[in-house]
């Protein structure tokens, strides 16, 4: 059934925090909790039959409803919030509740003219949803109690089941804690079973595909994916889910089809964004640039922005224009101060104009708020190149915990291990993980750099070298890809082809890494300098313009 969207029925008292929540360290503003865990005591949460299908194992099409469970669902690990986040949420809510007490008292001769009140925080949510880009932080915070308190009176209702494991997934998403993946699987498992997909419940699929895709299980996304896609063409939602699927699986041709598909049926800023990383991965860089900087031109909220300008940012970085990635990412923080992304980003532009102790400042910042691995990964080595080998190790001893805690909740984390491991570990070890995710055909542009990468290390240059020749001719003219092909090339004795590559890698980016980068300078230095005259052989021919996605408005 359609279900509006619930409120807690609680006031809200603006001059007093909540019961037993802290203090700000100015100790004024109020802190909201994070998001409850589905409350035990409330009227039959019902968590999913154990024999409920898992979407790891069972095909799409094939599920069937399962009964429902009448206990209540067991405690879950509690949120990871940010200080800084608890405070804006709560901020919005104090905010709302002050807007309407405002409408409220306006005399009755005066409400004619008074503009209607702000929307809430859950309607914000809700709006963004529906409109297919990223809500704030403090509103998605919101949406998720909201759906809590409502499928706890009202388990029946599919449709907020699956909102709910969305919800949580974004979250688990955004704040880097893949605790919240195993809640989203709970929730959009019992959505599926109150309706199964078969009978119309295709949000519970796309749910479960993106999911997949963020667990990095590219085959299942793939086929929840396509199942929706099948049934209902025109739905829109599944398309983000089936480009992540197709990329992650090195599938660039379907990718592009699914982006054109995205870009026809919701045209905007989310097809502009999901265009213009299609281009990027090819190598057209002019028309990303372009379809970016349109994507932050048409953004309608400040996330949304924020997404754009750090895309932005990303691009100058990977041209070799650190001062314009710091100028992008900049804009974005001050666009979303949450947005820790752009935070990283930035830390890693000014690692490559020698800013070290900024760099250090907002690699730190960034994983305070958003802690993913591979923050963790680009922090030992910016200490590994300053010579601080305590730091760096320090730094891959928590990136080894947090790759395992990952693990623990599903997430296939072989790429990042693999490239530490081929680099920091045990290059041997390496090669047996990233083997194993190419018979599992995740066959992507940086999954044959690192596979390539790995056997280098290990020894085996010759068995690297087809993998580094295919990563470069599909990895959209990245530098990493064309040094690691020229090094294995150096190894091989093919010294012209290796000049060629090294010295396009340094003409892309010579900032691209502040261990390799050096590295890949001084294998040059060895084979005589860059080759006279002309572009490096070896590069990819420049692209020619291209056509722009159908659905460009």
């Amino acid at each position: 059934m359609d279900v509006m969207p619930q409120q807690p029925p609680e006031s809200v008292d603006s001059t007093k925090p909540p019961p037993d929540s802290p203090l700000d360290p100015a100790g004024t503003d109020p802190v909201p909790r994070d998001p409850a865990p589905l409350d035990p005591a409330s009227p039959d949460p019902a968590s999913l039959d154990p024999a409920s299908p898992d979407p790891a194992s069972v095909d799409p099409a094939s599920v069937d409803p399962a009964p429902l469970d009448p206990a209540s669902s067991a405690e879950l690990p509690p949120l990871s919030l940010r200080t800084t986040l608890r405070r804006a949420a709560m901020g919005v809510v104090a905010g709302a509740v002050l807007v309407t007490g405002a409408v409220v008292a306006v005399p009755e001769d005066e409400k004619k003219t008074a503009p209607p009140p702000a929307p809430g925080p859950v309607s914000r949510a809700l709006k963004a949803s529906d409109m297919g880009y990223p809500a704030s932080l403090s509103d998605l915070t919101a949406l998720i109690g909201d759906r809590q308190q409502w499928v706890g009176t009202h388990p029946a209702d599919a449709k907020s089941w699956a909102l709910l494991g969305t919800a949580f997934l974004e979250w688990g998403q955004r704040s880097a804690d893949e605790a919240y993946f195993g809640r989203a699987e709970e929730a959009l498992k019992r959505s599926l079973n109150v309706e199964p997909g078969e009978n119309g419940n295709t949000a519970a699929w796309v749910g479960l595909a993106t999911l997949a895709n963020a667990r990095r299980d590219f085959a299942l996304a793939k086929k929840w994916g396509e199942t929706v896609r099948a049934r209902q063409p025109k739905q829109w939602t599944v398309y983000p889910a089936l480009i992540d699927a197709y990329n992650g699986l090195g599938d660039y041709k379907a990718s592009r089809t699914a982006v054109e598909q995205f870009a026809e049926l919701r045209p905007g800023a989310a097809a502009l964004l999901r265009t213009a990383r299609m281009y990027r991965d090819r190598g057209w860089r002019e028309n990303a640039l372009a379809d970016a900087q349109d994507a932050a031109d048409r953004a309608t909220t400040p996330a949304q922005k924020a997404e754009s300008l750090h895309l932005l940012g990303e691009l100058a970085w990977e041209r070799g224009e650190p001062e314009e990635a710091i100028t992008q990412y900049s804009a974005a923080l001050r666009t979303d101060r949450d947005h820790y992304a752009s935070l990283a980003g930035r830390a890693t532009a000014l690692t490559a104009l020698g800013r070290t102790d900024e760099a250090e400042r907002d690699f730190k910042a960034a994983l305070a708020g958003l802690p993913r691995p591979e923050y963790l990964l680009e922090l030992g080595e910016l200490y590994e190149s300053l010579g601080r080998d305590e730091d760096a190790r320090s730094q891959y001893a928590q990136l080894r915990e947090a790759l395992a805690r990952g693990g623990g909740q599903g997430v296939d984390n072989a790429l990042l291990r693999g490239r530490f491991e081929a680099a920091h570990g045990d290059p041997e070890a390496a090669v047996k993980v990233l083997k194993a995710e190419w018979a599992r055909q995740h066959r992507s542009a940086a999954m044959a750099d690192a596979l390539g990468w790995a056997l280098h290390l290990s020894g085996d240059s010759s068995g690297a070298l087809p993998y580094a020749t295919r990563a470069v001719a599909a990895g959209g003219r990245i530098a990493s890809y064309a040094s690691h092909l020229g090094a294995i090339q150096q190894a091989l004795k093919d010294y012209g082809p290796a000049r060629l590559n090294l010295t396009e890698a340094l003409r892309i980016n010579p900032h691209f890494s502040p261990l390799e980068g050096t590295a890949a300078k001084e294998a040059l230095d060895l084979l005589g300098g860059p080759p006279a005259g002309g572009p490096p052989g070896m590069a990819p021919a420049k692209p020619q313009p291209a056509p722009p996605a159908p659905g460009r408005r």
